[in-house]
């Protein structure tokens, strides 16, 4: 009898520890060391592993725990003994007398078929090329343990030594340095990597797929491995551009030198966010992967440089909790910010804090803003406010001391988790001054401090000009003439010249016209691509210049041209097509994808290839491919009304897709679809042949 109330009372103890399993245990347990062997077998989406922990005890306890969220355990040892334990849903219980002690040992089997955390891309078919293939992890959030048992608490920081198997044909890259790559047979590798400073769990990244790199040295000699895959590799130069230099800016602005053994990033498909940090390792979407035409519009440099400041802001002093979250996102985006200044120059960076200081004065008067101690806080909170709130400290404590503070702050709190408090502490020292104003304002009031801003904006002299120009919206265009006039002499300010743009659209008069016709001689491709989006319609005075967008180095200047030109202009439509016939675009293809459609709706061009162009288009929406490009095709699809039975089975998979933001694209396409009862119909037919589970969104619609 005793035994039993023995064990229903260790059993109570563990259920209760289940249910507040987020409790930090780090005051009874120092985990110093997880050595783990990770075989990933991605034909079946699965996960076997071995796992060692070295870890002192400080203070007695009974139960120890680690998270392993479903995951299956055997072959538990303690200190080499058969351990008595527990696991649920969330994680592992080991269940003993711990006295204080160090060096202990626990090992530990398991298998686990991840939910989430790590991602297996285009395994699902063996007609699938090899190359599309991928494997990749997202941490961030507490989604490490989905794959490998770790710790969910942030403020357990552990250093971290792992191998993975993996099939031999393709590139493994994971956290540290690669101490060797092992055959273990003909299709089998083993990759060993080794950390020498610890970090906390949601930092342990690793991506696999086929992938070629190319390294480069910074300016202190630290290595930066940057990979590719082959068929991306004239895009390599320009997707990596700025990559050393920007190393090098935030070893030098920062002021302390890169923390860990190298750095590393991987293009993925189909990835949750822009990037993510990992210790070392940064992972981020191919969405990002650029030429030059493109590199004008949209590139890599923010994110490139917003994760490489997390190397230091989050991954070397990290956040206690998430009512400090702006210590992690407000410093990198403010970093980033910092690197862009010194690429793109001083209008780039008060432009975009001008930006960001619109929608944060929108989000304050509407009621909706946010402390940044907010831990509930959006993203624009976060990220903007707090890199506001980082412009604002150091106009006020001065370059000398802010730098100071911070590199005090960094070195006095490497490989430590920080509150708010411990960095305006170091703040303070630095500069002599009480920033408990600041606090107040800034980190504290939900509101945003427009005023304060605008007063620091007015400190460059563009956003003066700026401001001064945006103030004569409203103004009659006879009596801003001569003004907008020399706005767009040479050399015409990109950010005030597409105002002065902006100002012309509507306007038929003799005087746009020769604004416009100035505007176009700029040469300014930002200017004329603000012709492209807000000219309409078109005069026959300025047909000629507007046709010459189409050579611009701009694929937003290029899409818009296009289109209108093909609305406005039937009797030319085979000369625009010929002209733009191939041009891919951006990532999404969104050149070649509008050039399709165009083409699907200009039935007295090219005829006889109607249907290869259809098959074209349809197939974009093919499974394998990122969703990005998945998104543009459906979009097209459902403007002209054509979608086959692939298309719509992909889009029906497409609603459980493990990226939100398509997968509630795809629910809300579908949603109208349905309104439609010869689609309904039709998606009823193709739903019946698929599998249950890439059904039940639409079965959930159809039977309410």
């Amino acid at each position: 009898m005793r035994k039993t109330l023995a064990f229903l009372f260790l059993f109570w103890s563990v259920t209760l520890m289940a249910q507040d399993f987020g409790l930090s245990q780090t005051e009874y347990f120092d985990f110093k060391n997880i050595d783990a062997y990770i075989k990933i077998v991605p034909s079946e989406a699965k996960v076997d592993g071995e796992v060692t922990y070295t870890f002192d005890i400080l203070a007695q306890e009974d139960t120890l725990f680690i998270n392993g969220k479903k995951m299956r355990f055997t072959d538990v040892l303690l200190n080499g003994n058969t351990a008595n334990y527990h696991s649920d849903e969330n994680g592992i219980y080991i269940i003993s007398n711990f006295l204080p002690s160090k060096n202990n040992k626990l090992n530990l089997k398991y298998t686990v078929n991840p939910q989430a955390g790590m991602y297996f891309i285009n395994w699902d078919s063996s007609e699938i090329d090899r190359s599309k293939r991928q494997v990749w992890t997202q941490g961030q959030g507490k989604y490490t343990s989905t794959w490998l048992p770790s710790f969910d608490d942030m403020t357990e920081k552990v250093e971290f030594d792992l191998s993975f198997e993996f099939p031999g044909q393709y590139q493994l890259i994971s956290n540290g340095i690669q101490k060797s790559v092992e055959r273990v047979n003909d299709s089998t590798r083993v990759w060993s990597f080794d950390m020498d400073r610890p970090m906390s769990s949601y930092l342990v990244g690793v991506a696999a797929g086929a992938y070629n790199s190319q390294t480069i040295t910074s300016g202190s000699g630290d290595e930066i491995q940057l990979f590719y895959t082959p068929e991306d590799s004239l895009l390599f130069e320009a997707t990596y551009r700025h990559s050393a230099e920007i190393f090098d800016f935030l070893e030098s602005e920062i002021g302390l030198p890169y923390p860990w053994q190298n750095y590393k990033q991987v293009p993925v498909q189909d990835f949750l966010h822009g990037g993510m940090e990992n210790t070392g390792t940064t992972i981020f979407s191919s969405s990002f992967l650029t030429d030059s035409i493109g590199f004008k519009d949209r590139n890599y440099v923010n994110v490139n440089a917003h994760e490489l400041a997390h190397q230091w802001f989050g991954n070397l002093v990290t956040e206690k909790n998430g009512q400090h979250h702006w210590l992690h996102e407000g410093f990198a985006t403010y970093y980033a910010l910092l690197a862009e200044k010194k690429i793109f120059g001083e209008d780039y960076y008060y432009w975009k804090l001008y930006e960001t200081a619109e929608g944060l004065k929108e989000l304050s008067d509407s009621g909706k803003g946010q402390s940044l101690l907010n831990p509930r806080a959006s993203s624009m909170t976060f990220y903007q406010k707090g890199a506001w709130a980082l412009h604002i400290l150091r106009k006020r404590v001065g370059d000398e001391a802010f730098r100071k503070g911070m590199k005090s702050y960094l070195e006095l709190y490497s490989f430590k988790n920080v509150e708010t408090n411990n960095f305006i502490a170091e703040m303070e020292m630095a500069s002599g001054m009480d920033l408990s104003q600041f606090v107040k304002d800034w980190l504290e009031q939900s509101a945003f401090k427009a005023t304060q801003s605008l007063e620091s904006l007015k400190k460059s002299d563009f956003i003066t000009n700026y401001l001064n120009m945006a103030a004569l919206r409203e103004t009659a265009l006879d009596q801003k003439f001569e003004y907008l006039e020399d706005v767009l002499d040479f050399p015409v300010n990109d950010y005030i010249g597409q105002e002065a743009v902006n100002q012309l659209a509507g306007f038929q008069t003799q005087q746009a016209t020769a604004l416009y016709k100035k505007a176009f001689e700029t040469n300014n491709i930002f200017v004329r691509q603000a012709i492209a989006r807000t000219m309409q319609p078109i005069p026959e005075s300025l047909k000629s210049e507007f046709e010459s967008l189409l050579k611009d180095e701009s694929y937003l200047t290029i899409e818009a041209a296009l289109f209108k030109l093909w609305e406005q202009f039937p009797e030319d439509r085979a000369k625009y097509l010929e002209q733009t016939r191939n041009l891919d675009g951006f990532y999404n293809k969104n050149i070649r994808m509008l050039w399709l459609t165009l083409n699907l709706v200009t039935p007295e061009f090219e005829p006889k290839l109607t249907e290869d162009y259809y098959e074209e288009l349809a197939g974009y929406t093919a499974t394998w491919r990122p969703f990005q490009v998945r998104e543009n095709a459906f979009s097209y699809l459902y403007q002209i009304g054509a979608f086959n039975t692939p298309s719509l089975e992909s889009l029906i998979k497409g609603t459980k897709h493990h990226t939100y933001g398509f997968r509630d694209y795809c629910r809300q396409l579908l949603n109208e679809l349905l309104k439609n009862e010869e689609y309904r119909l039709k998606l009823v037919e193709i739903s019946e042949n698929m599998a249950e589970n890439d059904t039940s969104y639409l079965r959930s619609k159809i039977n309410g």
